[in-house]
Parts: structure tokens; sequence; C-alpha cells
């Protein structure tokens, strides 16, 4: 029988367990092992999980992980796995890596490394700004030695075969689709899924290129900055994918899109990018970045699930899985920005008549894709000082929509928008408003031209016994700020200068008819195929 997650826990706090006195002991677990830092030495326990792609459920299959793992670790951080060590069970007591041999039951087996102090991690370096392009520039060194040293061989190049790439896929979606609707919306779940088809599709002689070619290699399988540690004297890139040879054999793109998604999540893109424009100089690979944007998508998806995994792992603590459950939904976001636009700006303008249901789909996809909603009622009544819920009279609606009004609170919408999209780090932006006016869709449209940011209108439409249906039920609580009613209708109707076939290319009509998660997926399949 395994040792118990939680007597294994009690034991590597003790300092009794080690051949040393370890002046400190801290305990880290994830869904898959748990690991005592206790310095001089680091020692990693698999936990006994078989999660289907990884099967730790017996000692020896934990024993040869272990092994792997230092082996397959060696390769690019030679100096920092020592080797794989018992946990013994002996005289009364149980310890790990004893000092002599004697006559003991082995109840565990942990991988030992020498303790790599963490201020040099390149996620710490990042977080404190101290990571620079010199020091990317020396792992690109690390890594492009690694690629050319390892050329591929006709059994690794198998996993380059597309049906074989897609084991990896359809199999995080099989395995996240229960959670779709909780840890993920289903819209995100679908968009992500349509456009990991879609690209397969597209790009299916360049991906039997990169296979024939020999850019699938013998890779590390889960290159990300808290992987790397960098010294004066050294690179080490550690804990490498030992559990799973498919997930390790793979495009070398794979790789660095994994590492390049990290920079992403740091808040550090510009290295990110830099990331990848050395890597493709170093490894002569001009193909490179086409593939960056899917891989990335495919690897924050990968993330959000190790995090639901976490989030779902009750011998975690509470807070720790309520961390995770935050981050998976972090990351599926970001797969799903890196879907729509390759997670650079955007502006998605969701616009249609009163009663269309823009306002629902501008929040709904505002949350799928973790960016700010900007209303327009919002804005309108912010810069009228009125409380954001109030029902004003005649009189002060009449205020609130004047010519001069309406100009100042659209000319705030395109301020906010070009502000997010163009400052360090920009991100994308739902503008949510009826732009019922060409003149005001013109002056929106030339602005983001003029800066270089893209953008789409999607419009909203149902038929009239529709929208008369919903703006009769409106009540404050479900208007999302809007004044309009029933009575307003046809005045607005008439107001309203609907976009023409001839106006502009990045421009989608929607129907809002059907569920409103189904619209949302609609939209956002629209979005995906608009980047083409």
């Amino acid at each position: 029988m395994p040792v118990p997650v939680d007597t294994l826990r009690d034991l590597l706090t003790d300092p009794a367990t080690y051949p040393y006195d370890p002046e400190e002991i801290r305990l880290k677990q994830t869904h898959i092992s748990v690991v005592a830092v206790a310095p001089p030495y680091v020692y990693k326990f698999k936990k006994p999980v078989d999660f289907g792609f990884l099967d730790f459920s017996t000692l020896e299959k934990r024993r040869d992980a272990c092994e792997a793992e230092v082996r397959l670790n060696r390769r690019l951080c030679a100096h920092t796995y020592e080797g794989v060590v018992p946990l013994v069970r002996t005289g009364g007591q149980t310890r790990v890596d004893p000092e002599e041999e004697t006559e003991a039951s082995v109840v565990e087996y942990a991988v030992k490394m020498r303790y790599l102090p963490p201020e040099h991690f390149l996620h710490h370096r990042a977080e404190d700004e101290r990571l620079t392009a010199a020091d990317v520039d020396r792992v690109v060194r690390h890594l492009a030695d690694f690629y050319h040293d390892r050329p591929s061989t006709p059994e690794i190049a198998e996993a380059g075969w597309i049906d074989r790439i897609r084991v990896s896929t359809d199999e995080n979606f099989a395995q996240t689709e229960a959670l779709a609707g909780d840890l993920l919306p289903r819209p995100t779940f679908e968009a992500v899924r349509y456009y990991t088809d879609r690209f397969f599709d597209q790009h299916a002689t360049l991906f039997h290129q990169r296979r024939a070619g020999g850019f699938v290699v013998e890779g590390h399988g889960d290159l990300r900055l808290g992987h790397v540690h960098l010294t004066d004297e050294q690179v080490c890139i550690y804990d490498c994918i030992e559990f799973n040879e498919r997930l390790r054999r793979l495009d070398w793109a794979n790789d660095i899109a994994f590492l390049a998604m990290d920079f992403d999540v740091h808040g550090r893109a510009d290295l990110g990018r830099h990331f990848v424009h050395r890597m493709q100089e170093a490894l002569n690979d001009p193909a490179l970045t086409t593939l960056i944007d899917f891989y990335k998508t495919y690897r924050a998806y990968v993330r959000g699930k190790v995090e639901g995994l976490q989030a779902a792992d009750a011998d975690l603590p509470p807070e720790e899985r309520d961390e995770s459950r935050a981050a998976a939904q972090r990351y599926y976001r970001r797969a799903l920005r890196y879907a729509v636009n390759g997670g650079a700006p955007l502006v998605a303008v969701v616009m249609g008549t009163v009663g269309s249901g823009k306002s629902t789909q501008a929040e709904a996809l505002a949350e799928a894709l973790g960016w700010e909603r900007v209303s327009s009622d919002r804005v309108r009544k912010s810069l009228a000082g009125v409380p954001l819920e109030a029902q004003p009279d005649a009189k002060a609606r009449a205020q609130l929509y004047t010519s001069e009004m309406s100009a100042r609170t659209y000319g705030a919408l395109r301020d906010r928008a070009l502000k997010r999209s163009t400052s360090p780090g920009g991100t994308g932006t739902i503008l949510d408003a009826t732009y019922s006016r060409r003149a005001e869709r013109e002056r929106l449209r030339s602005r983001l031209r003029a800066a270089d940011v893209p953008y789409v209108f999607v419009e909203c439409t149902a038929p009239d016994d529709i929208l008369k249906h919903r703006l009769a039920a409106r009540t404050a609580s479900t208007a999302h700020g809007s004044d309009a009613r029933l009575d307003d209708f046809d005045m607005l109707q008439e107001r309203y200068e609907a976009p023409t076939a001839l106006e502009d290319a990045r421009h989608v009509r929607v129907s809002t008819e059907p569920d409103p998660t189904e619209t949302t997926t609609d939209i956002l399949k629209h979005l995906i195929r608009m980047e083409d």
C-alpha cells in the first residue's frame, strides 16, 4: 500500500526523517507530487494517482518515473539532479535517503535534487523586474544547442503526424468538457475547440513539412519561467515531462510557445516576442511564428486543465484549491484570447439597436475573454453625474441624450479603447453601444486605423417582435443601465442607421434569437474567422 499523502506530508515535515538536520523544511504540492524543500536538497515524491495521461498507481511505476525524471532532466540541468533515493521503514522509523544500507523495506521513492535559490528563477526575475533581454539570449543559446544536439529520428518524428498531435488536443477537450459552464464558459470551450480544428485543417501542409523536416524532437514538454534557473555560472532548465513520452516528443515550436506564453502571463510580452524572434534565428526556422499562437492556445488550455485538476484535489488546503480555481479560469481566458487574436489588442464593438441583446453579449464576451466592457450607457451617466440604475424623468433624459452629450460619450469610448490598446501591455476592449450613427462608426474606425489597432464591429440583430418583447420585459435590474423602453421603439428604430454591406469588411452580423450562450459562441467563431 502506498504511503497516504497526509502521512507522507507529516513525515517530510519532521527533521528526523532526513539524513542531515535541515534548518528549514517547506512542502509544496501539485496534483501529482509532494515536494520537500529542505536545503541543501529537495526531495520530490510522486503521488499514487492515475490520470490517464500519467500513471503513478504502483510503487514500481513511481520508481520508474523518478528514474526517468533524473535521466531526462540531466539533459538541460546536469548538475542539479543527484539521483533516485528511497524512503525506507526500519527500526520503527521512516527515513528518506538513508546514509547506510540496512535491512529495511522501501515504501516510496523520491527524486533528490540540489536546492536552487529561488531568486534566480526567471519568474521571480520577471516579477522583480530583473529579467533582461541578455538573460533571455542566454536561455536561447542553451535551448538552441539542446535542440540541435538531439536531432529527430523516424521514431520521434512519428509524433508529428496530425492525428498524433490531435490525440493531445482532443484529450484536453475530452477531459475538460464536463467543466464547461463551471471553470470555463461553454462558449470558450466550443470556440477554442473550433479554432484548434480549423487550424489543423488550414495548416495541414505545414504540419507535414514540420514532421518530415526534423522539427519534431525529444523536447522538454513543460518549458515555463518557473523551470528556468539562471545564475552567472549556468543556465539550468529542469522539471521536464518524464511521465508521458507523447507529451515530450513534440515540435520544438510547441516547447518555445509555452515559454513565450509564460512571458505573457508574467507581464513581459515584450521579452516573449524577443525570445521567439531569437529562437527563430538560432534555429533557422522561419515558419516558427506561424505556429506560435496555435501552440500558445494549446499550452494555455493545458495550464487551465492542470490548475483545474489541482482545484479538485482534496489533499490540497482550501486556499490553494481556490487559487488554482482562479488560475484555471485565467488560463482558459488566455487560451481564448490567443485563439481570437493571438493575444494582441483588439477592439470588439458590440453594436445594434435597442433590445438587440448587445449588452448581454458584450458582458458575456468580456467575461470569457477577461477584457474590460465599456458601456455607453454607463459612460453617459457617469459624465452627467447620474447614478447608473437611476430612472431619469423626461427633463433629465432630454439632457442625457443631447447631441453634445452623445458626442462626449462616444468620444470617451474611443479614448478608452485606444488607451487600453496602445499602452504598454495593451489588451482588448469590448465597446457596448448602439453605434446607430454612421458618422460615429467612421470616427472610431479612423482613430483605430491610425493607431494600427485591429477592430471588429459585431452587429446584434433580432426580429422586431423579439425586440419589442425584450423592451417590454425590461426592469431597472435587467436593463444594463439603459433607459430605453418599449415606448421608445419606433423613434429609436427610425434613428438607427444600419451598416450596409459596403460599409466595412470588418463587420459581422449575429442573430441573438438563439439561446444567449449559443450566440456568444457564434460571435467568438466569427472573431476567429475574421483574423484568418
